[in-house]
């Protein structure tokens, strides 16, 4: 009897074989070796000169009339694309949730107005999206609703703010055409989201809040859109995280963002490599938090 159930213990460890051995020790090795291989090609193929001394002055540089160290090129592109990546995933967020739950509504008009917009988005390129709004709002939308004349009437402590927030005055037409593309190319992502989110909850669910006498809204606010929100938390964060790196494309209008501060230093300093594994890590400086904070809020959730 020992004998037996000794025979059909299974044995711990690794086999050779196994999934778990080629996920624990193969692919490491793997990556490790491809890691060697391409820094001996950029060492030797290549016959590349690095110099990675000269990376920190354009992150930071000191300024002797203040006395203190200031921000450079790299992290003044940086601040930039925190800002317009705040802001649009705000507008993106908001305009999503309003699309989304137009989306999921019972009215036939409201799934219209949400699906053509959905698609629409879906099947424009970014970069044709944003030269429209850059050369439309740029020149007619900023006039119209009187951005100029409200920038020129800011005092200097109230422009130092509005730079604070989003950027320097006489750049504000293309930051808020960038900021409009953005919002309204990633909202349609987002709206997406919401609108299965939504759709996935349990049919009983309604039942259950009509039961109890709630309007539509108390539907959504109460039952609804708590239990939607735990199943889009994973898409949203990674729709996030793409908008951070879609930020890159308003390179082409000029905005100072990150991408178009390493493209310029590139062409001037020919620093290639370093330039942009730097603006790699910086990417991943924004990106990585978000992927954090987003786990935490599934965990409480889930609670």
């Amino acid at each position: 009897m020992k004998s037996e159930m000794q025979a059909e213990t299974p044995k711990l460890g690794f086999h050779p074989l196994s999934s778990s051995f080629f996920l624990s020790i193969v692919i490491p090795v793997f990556i490790a070796a491809f890691v060697l291989f391409l820094a001996y090609r950029l060492k030797i193929g290549l016959n590349y000169k690095w110099n990675w001394s000269a990376i920190p002055s354009y992150l930071f540089q000191y300024d002797p009339e203040s006395g203190r160290w200031t921000a450079n090129m790299l992290i003044k592109g940086l601040l930039t694309t925190l800002r317009l990546s705040f802001w649009g995933t705000l507008l993106a967020t908001l305009l999503g949730i309003i699309m989304g739950l137009a989306g999921a509504s019972t009215s036939l008009f409201n799934r219209l107005i949400s699906r053509a917009y959905v698609e629409l988005m879906r099947n424009t390129p970014p970069l044709v999206i944003i030269f429209i709004f850059y050369f439309f709002f740029s020149d007619q939308l900023m006039q119209a609703v009187g951005l100029e004349e409200f920038i020129d009437s800011l005092s200097d402590k109230q422009r130092s703010v509005f730079t604070f927030l989003f950027i320097r005055p006489e750049h504000a037409g293309s930051f808020f055409a960038a900021l409009a593309t953005l919002a309204i190319f990633e909202g349609a992502y987002i709206t997406e989201i919401v609108r299965a989110g939504i759709q996935a909850v349990h049919q009983g669910q309604w039942e259950a809040a009509r039961a109890l006498g709630f309007n539509k809204w108390q539907q959504m606010r109460y039952i609804i859109f708590p239990q939607a929100l735990r199943l889009i938390l994973p898409p949203l964060s990674g729709q996030f995280i793409a908008l951070i790196k879609d930020s890159s494309i308003v390179s082409v209008i000029s905005i100072q963002e990150l991408t178009f501060m390493g493209t310029e230093l590139m062409s001037s300093t020919y620093l290639t490599i370093e330039i942009w594994i730097v603006i790699t890590l910086l990417y991943l400086v924004m990106t990585l938090p978000c992927s954090l904070l987003v786990r935490r809020l599934e965990i409480v959730l889930s609670r």
